[in-house]
């Protein structure tokens, strides 16, 4: 007789009720992050637990993941706890082995098994940026990915845009504010946002070289405070919260939440300064 499944154990069926419960519906446009630890003993794991989302929205609904890659750049914090305590020879050869940017195979490892599991996906597409692409799985995948200036993080001409436009929802899946990636629109939608350097490498003509540009200064040091403060504030139906498995989850209007971001960003970091 085979053994039966372990009832700890969270399985595609109860995950997708789960999800339904939370308020996720057919025809969803998502932007996800997700904590797979969080969540408990998950069957098939991150495949399973987005088969779950794709029931969850249907064939007419996508999914979209961070897929930012700080691994090759010299301006990240990832790179400068890379390199930390070594020597200039081996911070040189941690230089020469940093791989250029490729959309098609250049992996995500920083943004989590489920990120990575959307973002090599039959069928899935990411954008072009060669720092913070986004890829998506879906019907409305191609155009939410498009358009992504290489000069332009995560600002109007990146997918957080796009997904502004298109009334998405964030579904923050065992994690908190800190990682809500969405907050980032409104650092650009401040009256003069700060600005600095970054650098990464890149391919030009089948040459790699790094790139060096210009663009606002990044800083999600606050998202958790500013999370909070706007749940204080939100609408009714702008975040609804319950359970996947062990794990406390959100699911978040993404345009209230970019507008009380830019209003709250604006009058915090001005008292900071």
């Amino acid at each position: 007789m085979d053994d039966l499944p372990d009832a700890d154990v969270l399985d595609r069926a109860r995950t997708t009720a789960a999800l339904t419960a939370l308020g996720v519906r057919h025809g969803d446009v998502l932007l996800l992050h997700a904590s797979l630890r969080s969540l408990g003993p998950v069957a098939d794991g991150a495949r399973g637990v987005l088969g779950a989302l794709r029931r969850a929205v249907g064939p007419e609904g996508t999914l979209v993941v961070p897929s930012f890659t700080p691994e090759n750049s010299d301006t990240s914090p990832h790179y400068r706890e890379r390199v930390r305590g070594l020597d200039a020879g081996a911070v040189d050869a941690v230089r020469a082995s940093m791989e250029p940017f490729d959309p098609a195979r250049t992996p995500a490892p920083s943004m989590g098994a489920l990120a990575e599991t959307v973002r090599t996906a039959p069928g899935a597409g990411r954008s072009a940026h060669p720092q913070t692409s986004f890829a998506a799985l879906g019907p409305e995948a191609a155009r939410l990915l498009a358009g992504h200036r290489a000069g332009c993080h995560l600002g109007e001409d990146s997918p957080l845009a796009r997904l502004y436009e298109a009334d998405a929802r964030i579904l923050l899946l065992g994690t908190g504010y800190a990682t809500c990636t969405a907050f980032h629109l409104g650092e650009y939608r401040m009256p003069g946002p700060p600005r600095r350097s970054y650098r990464c490498v890149v391919t030009s003509r089948g040459v790699r070289r790094w790139w060096e540009y210009e663009d606002v200064a990044l800083d999600d040091g606050d998202f958790a405070a500013l999370g909070a403060a706007f749940e204080e504030v939100a609408a009714d139906g702008a975040v609804r919260t319950g359970r996947v498995g062990a794990a406390d989850c959100r699911l978040v209007r993404l345009r209230p939440a970019v507008d009380f971001a830019t209003l709250w960003l604006t009058e915090h970091r001005a008292a900071e300064r």
